[in-house]
């Protein structure tokens, strides 16, 4: 079999409780050789749009043949299937909830697969713990050398959660929503540089943002330009317009968060 390779675990899990340490010693106890690396343990509860954030924020920052395990799973003990997907460089495994939807709309190789081959489960399979007994002994098998067609078929009706688009109102103008909060309480939107290549190069135009009842009409180049008290517009690392506060909380200062509406007008070039 092929040499073991990365593992990485995306969850709802939390750090108080035992089930992160249990999926790692799931995976090593099959491929003792695997390096396992957590992404985050934060997402927030139940929340697939968070989940399906965070793992396509993270997933191509590691080395080509990473498995990557999100579980984000309320659905846990019902039907809904465990899958596997492979794209050009990476596997993952999940399940069937639509928690990958952002990773299928940014590869061009989505390949899904139900895992059917229960012979690579822990049995007997828990009803409330899929992660110790499905999730993460296929990893681990995964890790080993199995082959993603060994699990199962490839399927095409998986579930896809609906991404929110951004909306070109005018030849200036977009219509956006916020889709992350991040710890620090910046608002992260939807609009990207495809949406919007004008504030992502050197001469930022004149624009009106229009957010929570508010007008935001300064984009900063980082945190630490804005002002005391200010609320401002970035360019964050995730590729994304970001609504920020010096060393506050925007989400906290707006009263918004994920799914707030954000209006975009771009004036001339400064």
């Amino acid at each position: 079999m092929a040499e073991s390779r990365i593992v990485t675990f995306s969850t709802d899990f939390g750090l108080s409780d035992p089930f992160v340490g249990i999926l790692h010693g799931v995976v090593l106890n099959i491929a003792p050789e695997t390096t396992i690396v957590d992404i985050c343990h934060a997402v927030a509860s139940y929340d697939l749009m968070d989940g399906a954030w965070t793992i396509a924020q993270a997933y191509r920052f590691f080395p080509a043949r990473t498995v990557h395990v999100v579980i984000v799973d309320p659905g846990v003990g019902s039907q809904r299937r465990p899958i596997i997907v492979e794209t050009q460089d990476y596997v993952f495994v999940a399940p069937d909830n639509g928690v990958l939807s952002m990773i299928e709309a940014r590869e061009p190789k989505f390949v899904v697969r139900h895992v059917t081959a229960e012979r690579y489960f822990l049995q007997p399979v828990s009803q409330t713990f899929h992660g110790r007994d499905v999730f993460a002994p296929i990893a681990g098998w995964l890790s080993k050398g199995v082959a993603p067609a060994e699990f199962g078929p490839e399927i095409s009706d998986y579930v896809r959660l609906p991404l929110a688009q951004v909306e070109h109102v005018g030849e200036n103008s977009l219509r956006g929503a916020v889709m992350k909060v991040d710890k620090f309480g910046n608002l992260i939107t939807n609009i990207g540089e495809v949406d919007a290549p004008a504030l992502f190069g050197g001469n930022v135009p004149e624009v009106n943002i229009l957010i929570a009842g508010q007008t935001i009409t300064r984009v900063c180049h980082s945190y630490s330009d804005g002002a005391e008290g200010e609320i401002f517009a970035i360019v964050g690392s995730s590729g994304y317009l970001e609504i920020a506060a010096k060393q506050a909380s925007a989400a906290e200062k707006l009263v918004a968060g994920a799914g707030t509406p954000v209006g975009l007008v771009m004036n001339s070039v400064r």
